[in-house]
């Protein structure tokens, strides 16, 4: 069976230039032009990854973004925006979605990041096998109730910002090369230009050490990240 897009955007020539695209690639594709009609469809059905435009009236495609991970849906969805400075990068990112793109982009890295989303949700079947609880110092992860604290507070994550922490978890004390976290937690290499990875760890630090506590996602240069608590 092919697999199903929907793309939710109101500019009427990007929803045409995707959906003719999408289509030659083999793509089964479904539209919406604003965010409620959107989420009428996926209440209708599930697609396998939504491409998610960010300037919308009425609804904006980060309150779409929210109200999707608000009930519960772990849907791929890439979001597309015009607007390329960090604040935005971040709210899009700590909503729950999984990757972004900023307009104008490249067709073929649109079509690149479909696949690797969608190859890689493949992979893990959307959800994590069940796993012990680990344990780094102060912080505590439980990979089947999807929870982790520090020192007793509980910190709320979005799905992306889990599944990085839950690499560090894995491979304590290891330094991680940044291709190597991309490859596992995205399924492809980035460009050079991109800063995503460089967003999520700045969430993750200022969500560990909310409360003064001591930093263990640390950077090493010219190597990648490591955890430790050194």
């Amino acid at each position: 069976m092919r697999e199903h897009v929907l793309i939710i955007d109101d500019d009427e020539k990007i929803i045409s230039m995707l959906k003719r695209a999408l289509a030659f690639e083999g793509y089964r594709v479904s539209t919406a032009m604003d965010g409620h009609a959107g989420l009428q469809q996926l209440a209708q059905g599930t697609p396998d990854l939504i491409i998610l435009d960010v300037m919308m009236p009425h609804l904006d495609g980060w309150e779409v973004c929210r109200r999707i991970r608000e009930s519960g849906s772990t849907v791929p969805i890439l979001m597309l925006t015009a607007k390329d400075d960090i604040s935005s990068r971040v709210t899009g990112l700590d909503i729950g979605a999984d990757d972004y793109l900023v307009k104008p982009f490249a067709l073929e890295e649109l079509l690149a990041r479909i696949r690797a989303l969608l190859r890689r949700n493949a992979h893990s079947g959307g959800a994590y096998e069940p796993s012990r609880q680990l344990k780094f110092l102060d912080l505590v992860m439980d990979p089947d109730s999807r929870e982790v604290y520090r020192q007793g507070r509980r910190i709320d994550l979005t799905a992306k910002e889990f599944e990085l922490l839950h690499l560090f978890m894995l491979n304590p004390r290891r330094v991680l090369s940044r291709d190597t976290i991309m490859e596992k937690i995205w399924g492809y290499d980035y460009s050079g230009e991109s800063n995503v990875l460089e967003v999520y760890i700045n969430l993750l630090r200022q969500k560990l050490e909310e409360q003064g506590e001591k930093r263990i996602i640390q950077t090493v240069r010219g190597a990648g990240y490591v955890l430790r608590g050194d």
